[in-house]
């Protein structure tokens, strides 16, 4: 989602309304309707809540065998961090394409490189580098766990940033709303699939693996965004049917996706705990068996004696 002309143009029509607005309100000598830059920061603040109780969700998926805490709240820092890195990248990549802005090549253009391609590299070099070589990933549960921390921290100062760029209650509440059921948990969603086709490569050898992984995301997260990009020069040239049956893909995306992380969830902590059971009875094996090494000493060295 990151750097998209969609938002600037929006960001522009709201500043044009409420200087409308003011200008409206200020001939009538009343105070304009709008918020204060103080309410706006405070209201926009808001916005880092859908993203820390998806957080709280993704550590209760985890709840049996929890990871460090101060592990979890690196990997949100980078994965917030991580959007100034994007905005870095994203900006000459829209500089480049040659096509002119609300066309068709234009919109999938933004959707799977410059929001998607890079947005989820991001989160993959997150975990690739907090992460990967840590002795605390040791199951296939933590590769969900941990991509989706770090989906959920940039997902959250994106959101943030996005209700900044809000003017009024309506569009506030109707923003909050639908990133907090759509965005949010989207950005979780995709990182979390790419996550757990890391750590089931990584554990049992098999699967797309982490860059199979980025791949799956990068088509999730662009599809979702190409199904509102598309959306512009569709309405343009007066497709507006085929824009709005567009618009259904959204919560598709979203649900399909999260019924698959939660299997995927529900897999990988089955197999996790037949990796302990198989643990645990090597290890009763092996003290049994030491147990019974010192008894048959025992029982030598007292026939020796006697002898």
């Amino acid at each position: 989602m990151g750097v998209k002309a969609l938002s600037l143009a929006r960001t522009r029509l709201s500043d044009a309304r409420r200087r409308h607005t003011i200008h409206r309100a200020s001939k009538m000598n009343r105070p304009p309707p709008h918020y204060t830059r103080t309410m706006n920061l405070w209201f926009s603040l808001m916005g880092a809540v859908p993203a820390l109780m998806a957080m709280a969700y993704v550590d209760r998926l985890d709840a049996k065998r929890p990871e460090p805490q101060a592990l979890l709240r690196r990997v949100a820092i980078a994965g917030a961090l991580s959007t100034v890195a994007c905005v870095a990248v994203a900006l000459p990549l829209m500089w480049i394409f040659p096509a002119a802005p609300h066309t068709y090549g234009h919109a999938l253009y933004e959707s799977f490189i410059v929001a998607a391609g890079v947005e989820e590299a991001a989160k993959v070099l997150v975990v690739y580098w907090f992460v990967w070589h840590k002795p605390e990933f040791d199951e296939r549960l933590d590769g969900i766990v941990y991509a989706a921390r770090a989906g959920l921290g940039f997902a959250l100062v994106e959101n943030v940033l996005y209700l900044l760029s809000v003017s009024d209650h309506g569009e506030f509440i109707v923003t909050f709303i639908l990133r907090a059921l759509l965005a949010v948990p989207g950005h979780a969603i995709w990182a979390g699939i790419m996550g757990y086709f890391a750590a089931v490569r990584r554990f049992d050898g098999i699967g797309p693996g982490l860059f199979g992984g980025y791949l799956i995301a990068v088509f999730l997260h662009g599809s979702y965004d190409a199904a509102i990009f598309l959306g512009i020069p569709l309405r343009a040239d007066g497709h507006h049917t085929i824009a709005n049956l567009l618009m259904l893909a959204l919560p598709a995306i979203i649900i399909g996706g999260g019924i698959a992380v939660r299997r995927m969830a529900r897999e990988a902590l089955a197999a996790d705990d037949r990796d302990e059971a198989r643990a645990e009875a090597r290890e009763h094996h092996a003290a049994s068996a030491s147990w019974w090494r010192i008894d048959q000493r025992a029982v030598a060295q007292t026939d020796r004696d006697q002898q």
